[in-house]
């Protein structure tokens, strides 16, 4: 196995993350004895999620010569209820701005990452339900 991250006790319940040498760090929020020094753990898989969605679908567009001014991905869940807590319910919003944005060169290249390339949705489809949502705006 390639090892991907190294995740090291800091102090309280701050650890220190390293990926592909970077190093940022992760905490708890202060009411389960953390001082919010980092985001925490789970919300990190959206972030995952959405680069890389993102990554996907500016390669793709930039094959079909599409060249949005301004692209943005946002990613929200709900979570369960009960332990372990789980994103069980993902949505992504796609938000584009620019001049010359044919929607069927956005939907193939969002469907595409959706669908084959994105590694992170690939795994997460499998406990989660993921939804999309594309927004032109102005």
């Amino acid at each position: 196995m390639d090892k991907v991250a190294e995740i090291t006790f800091v102090e309280d319940m701050a650890f220190e993350v390293e990926v592909n040498n970077h190093k940022f760090i992760i905490d708890a929020d202060e009411s389960v004895g953390g001082k919010d020094r980092g985001p925490r753990p789970k919300p990190l898989t959206l972030a995952s999620l959405g680069g890389c969605t993102g990554m996907d679908v500016i390669s793709i567009l930039k094959k079909m010569r599409v060249k949005p001014d301004y692209f943005n991905v946002v990613v929200s869940a709900e979570m369960t209820q009960e332990h372990p807590k789980y994103y069980n319910k993902i949505k992504i919003v796609y938000e584009f701005r620019g001049e010359d944005l044919p929607l069927p060169k956005l939907e193939k290249a969002i469907n595409l990452s959706q669908d084959r390339y994105c590694g992170v949705t690939a795994m997460l489809i499998k406990v989660a339900e993921i939804t999309h949502e594309i927004k032109i705006l102005k």
